[in-house]
């Protein structure tokens, strides 16, 4: 348990972090997090798998609490499923190590649709410090505008209804224990959505709460990209019950918003990458479904 209390929520908190390799993140996320007011945190979860940097040496320096587990042990649904079944707290936020806090109520703003039984799950509003591909991905898929999703909006917004990102999110615990978290599965990747949509087939509410900040940047390689597009395909070949609600058409908006926005910004760096990026996504998305 950390040392206080912080803020006057009515609900405890527990927070979920993995990290690997985290040395140039943690003090700073630490420091952040320490930081947030109205919200009451019970417990900051850090997970460490085996690492080739400071990361662990900073960790004891500092202080901070954290379990250690080998790198054959590390499962991104796993290891966040068995912690959230160990917590008692009422809301777990589940977060990745390499987002940024720059605002004292990001949680509060976070989980204050919870706290108000507006919906069950949350997640944050995610934007970028590069001014790349991703910074138009994010525009598309984190808007200005908070919103809430239910299984009647399935109709609307297709795939896009099971977006969900554990880079900043809540959930309520019971709930999450009750749907049973990721099933058991080893999930490598896109194991939010695989639980979003549970909730919302189960009739439950997320809402994307614009007004909760993170900045999460990436700038990958094409490689990198590809083999991240091929591990998404593998997902959703192997849960093909989600695919069916149009990863196709999903992925083709997101394409061509791209375009229309590096082209409005006459964005040259963007519009040199975009066919190289775009056709990354693709042959990988492709690769993993076979």
């Amino acid at each position: 348990m950390i040392d206080r209390f912080i803020g006057c929520g009515t609900l405890n908190i527990d927070i979920i972090c993995p990290l690997y390799n985290a040395e140039t993140y943690i003090r700073t996320l630490h420091a952040s997090l320490l930081k947030q007011v109205q919200v009451n945190i019970n417990n900051i979860f850090y997970i460490l798998t085996e690492s080739s940097d400071e990361t662990e040496q900073i960790l004891k320096t500092e202080g901070i609490q954290y379990e250690k587990i080998q790198k054959k042990d590390f499962s991104h649904s796993l290891v966040r499923e068995k912690k959230a079944f160990a917590s008692r707290a009422d809301i777990l936020v589940f977060i990745s190590q390499d987002i940024v806090i720059k605002d004292e109520n990001w949680l509060y703003e976070l989980v204050k649709p919870i706290l108000e039984e507006e919906a069950q799950a949350t997640y944050s509003r995610q934007i970028t410090k590069f001014n790349n591909i991703e910074k138009y991905t994010r525009e598309k898929n984190y808007p200005k505008e908070s919103k809430i999703k239910t299984k009647k909006d399935i109709a609307v917004f297709g795939l896009h209804t099971f977006f969900f990102s554990d880079a900043a999110s809540a959930v309520k615990r019971d709930i999450f224990v009750k749907l049973q978290g990721y099933d058991g599965k080893n999930l490598p990747i896109n194991e939010d959505m695989y639980f979003a949509y549970k909730l919302i087939m189960n009739d439950y509410c997320i809402k994307y709460c614009a007004e909760s900040v993170v900045e999460h940047s990436h700038n990958f390689s094409l490689k990198e990209l590809y083999q991240r597009y091929k591990l998404t395909g593998q997902f959703f070949k192997e849960n093909d019950y989600i695919d069916a609600y149009g990863t196709t058409s999903s992925g083709g908006g997101l394409a061509l918003y791209v375009l229309r926005r590096a082209l409005k910004d006459f964005n040259i760096k963007v519009l040199i990458r975009y066919p190289f990026d775009m056709a990354a996504r693709l042959f990988g998305m492709r690769a993993g479904k076979k």
